[in-house]
C-alpha cells in the first residue's frame, strides 16, 4: 500500500464537497484551524453550490474531485462533510494521475466510498473528522488529524470494554461506515477485508438494520479472514416499539464471536466529538488487553 507523502508547512490543501451542500460560514472555524496548522486552504470551484440536498449537480461535484486529485500543487483533500452523494460520482472519476502522484484524502461517514475505492487501488487514506465538525471536535481529535498529515506516529488508546476479545495482531486497517460498506458490496468499490484489520462505525440506524447489514457482511465472507475487528462509535441507534433485543455492539459480536482474533468495541472513532483519526491502508498493530486497547500506526 502506498502511503501519501507527509505534509509540510505552507502546503496547499483543498476543501471539496462530494455529498451534502455546505455554506462558507459553516466552514469558518475549520478554515481558521487549518491555517493555524500552517496550511493554505484552496476551495474547489463548486464547493458552495446547492442542488437540492447536494453540493451542486453530480457532474459539478465530480469535476471538483477530479480537478483536486489531478492538481499536483494540492497535497491533501478534505471532504467538508458527509451526508449522501459520494457514490453518485465515484464512477465518473479517473484516478490515473492521482496514482502517479498520491495525496491524502480526508473524511469519514459517506467518504467511506472514497476510502474503500482508493484503498482498493493501493493508496492509503485518512479516516478522520471533517471541517463541518471541527468546531465541535475535541482538541485530541483535531490534533490526531494534523499529526497524521504531518507524518507523526499515530497511537490511539482507549478503555477496555466488556465485549472485547483479547489478543494482539498486525495488519492493514480498512473499513469505515457500516451502512456505506453494505451499500458498496458487489461494486468496484467493494471493501477488501482479506487479512486486514476491519474498522466499523455508524450513526442513526435502526438495530434491525444493523443486524441485516452485519448478516450480509457475514454472508459475503467479509469477516471470514480478518485479522482483527475495531468497532467505533455506534452512535444514536434506534429501536422499534417492540425491542430488537440486542444493542449494536452485541449484534456485530454475534457474527464474529467464533473468530480467534482481537476484537474491541467503543473505539473513539466515528460520529463522535472525540473522533480520532485512523490511517486506512497502513500496516498497524492492534492490542486488546484486559487493561486497555491500543492501535499503533
Amino acid at each position: 500500500m502506498i502511503i501519501p507523502p507527509k505534509l509540510n508547512k505552507g502546503d496547499k490543501v483543498a476543501l471539496i464537497a462530494t455529498a451534502r451542500h455546505i455554506s462558507k460560514e459553516e466552514l469558518i472555524p475549520a478554515i481558521d484551524i487549518i491555517k493555524k496548522w500552517g496550511l493554505e486552504v484552496v476551495f474547489s470551484d463548486n464547493v458552495f453550490k446547492i442542488k437540492n440536498q447536494f453540493a451542486g449537480a453530480d457532474n459539478e461535484r465530480a469535476n471538483d474531485l477530479q480537478k483536486m486529485l489531478d492538481d499536483k500543487s494540492i497535497k491533501a483533500i478534505f471532504c467538508v462533510r458527509g451526508g449522501y452523494g459520494t457514490v453518485r460520482i465515484i464512477d465518473k472519476i479517473d484516478f490515473s494521475i492521482f496514482l502517479d502522484n498520491p495525496k491524502w484524502l480526508v473524511g469519514y461517514s459517506d467518504v467511506t466510498v472514497l476510502h474503500n475505492h482508493i484503498n482498493n487501488l493501493g493508496v492509503a487514506s485518512l479516516h478522520a473528522s471533517m471541517p463541518i465538525n471541527f468546531k465541535d471536535n475535541t482538541v485530541k481529535s483535531l490534533l490526531s488529524i494534523s499529526s497524521c498529515l504531518f507524518g507523526e506516529q499515530n497511537n490511539i488508546s482507549c478503555k477496555p470494554f466488556s465485549l472485547n476479545k483479547l489478543g494482539v495482531t498486525k495488519g492493514v486497517v480498512v473499513g469505515g461506515n457500516l451502512s456505506v460498506i453494505y451499500s458498496l458490496l458487489g461494486s468496484p468499490s467493494d471493501i477488501n477485508t482479506e487479512d486486514k484489520i476491519l474498522f466499523l462505525e455508524d450513526l442513526d440506524e435502526y438495530l434491525y438494520h444493523v443486524d441485516r447489514m452485519a448478516f450480509n457482511l457475514f454472508r459475503n465472507q467479509k469477516f471470514k479472514n480478518i485479522k482483527g475487528l475495531i468497532v467505533g462509535g455506534m452512535t444514536k441507534m434506534n429501536d422499534n416499539n417492540i425491542p430488537f433485543g440486542n444493542n449494536a455492539n452485541e449484534i456485530i459480536l454475534k457474527q464474529v464471536q467464533h473468530l480467534d482474533i482481537p476484537i474491541c468495541f467503543n473505539f473513539p472513532s466515528g460520529h463522535l466529538d472525540n473522533n480520532l483519526s485512523i490511517i486506512f491502508g497502513k500496516e498497524s498493530c492492534l492490542s486488546v488487553s484486559k487493561d486497555k486497547v491500543e492501535l499503533s500506526q
